[in-house]
């Protein structure tokens, strides 16, 4: 009993703490990984552009802070938030209950199936017709986990990457069958390019192990900053900030589910 009194006035002491630093945060520093367009990308003069990346720049002006953007490889995300590398992750970071164990979330910033993309053609249109196939996937992300568990399984040859430059190139060259990967991603990026034209996305990919809400990845047990950055999301939907930022990247098309 006596350990557990102590272990909370500790975590009393770390939360008001906590709560103090927050009010005196001047800059929010964001992880993110700039090759999944429309979500995040690299303009050509190197900027950072996209919807995560308007989102997090609107909560920074919401909260009166100033936004920092720190890249990372996308399975560097979590390994760098415990490392204090960033304060928090924007980068279509699905929440899924194996990273709830490990960091925490912020209120939903949208949600988004999973497909697969492959050439028109191929004679690929779900996962059963996969056998035999080479799929690639981003390293670190829900997909490699459902790859993991189900295509391995089924006689399917899966490859990691980097980020997701280096899959396209692969399914570019024909090194892949297909990819598998964020649907909205395929459809408003890749498919809508010059090299993409050749190529089609599955309808979504139903298993438990791809879930669809996506939010801001906080440090485990950091109540103050989940309420700060919760408070910036909160408000960008009360005064129709974000309600502009999606309809610039996506037109009349929802993401946001509400939950």
């Amino acid at each position: 009993m006596k350990r557990t009194l102590l272990t909370l006035s500790a975590l009393t002491l770390c939360v008001a703490a906590g709560v103090a630093t927050a009010k005196e945060y001047k800059e929010l520093r964001f992880g993110v990984d700039p090759s999944y367009a429309p979500f995040e990308s690299k303009a050509a003069d190197g900027s950072l552009v996209g919807f995560d990346i308007d989102l997090g720049n609107a909560i920074c002006a919401e909260l009166k802070v100033k936004c920092k953007w720190v890249e990372s490889d996308f399975d560097g995300m979590i390994p760098g938030l415990k490392a204090n590398k960033f304060d928090g992750v924007i980068s279509s970071m699905t929440v899924t209950p194996v990273r709830e164990k490990a960091i925490d979330f912020s209120s939903e910033l949208f949600s988004g199936p999973t497909a697969l993309v492959y050439k028109k053609g191929s004679g690929i249109s779900d996962v059963a017709s996969l056998k035999g196939k080479k799929v690639g996937y981003e390293q670190g992300t829900i997909q490699e986990a459902y790859a993991k568990a189900v295509l391995d399984k089924a006689g399917v040859e899966t490859k990691a990457y980097a980020n997701q430059d280096q899959v396209y190139a692969d399914l570019l060259s024909g090194r892949l069958d297909a990819t598998i990967q964020d649907m909205l991603q395929a459809k408003l990026s890749f498919l809508k390019s010059a090299q993409g034209a050749d190529f089609e996305v599955s309808q979504p990919v139903d298993s438990e192990l791809l879930p669809a809400k996506t939010a801001v990845g906080i440090a485990k047990g950091n109540a103050a900053l989940k309420a700060l950055i919760d408070k910036g999301i909160k408000a960008l939907h009360d005064d129709g900030t974000y309600d502009s930022i999606q309809k610039k990247h996506f037109g009349d098309m929802s993401l946001y589910s509400g939950k």
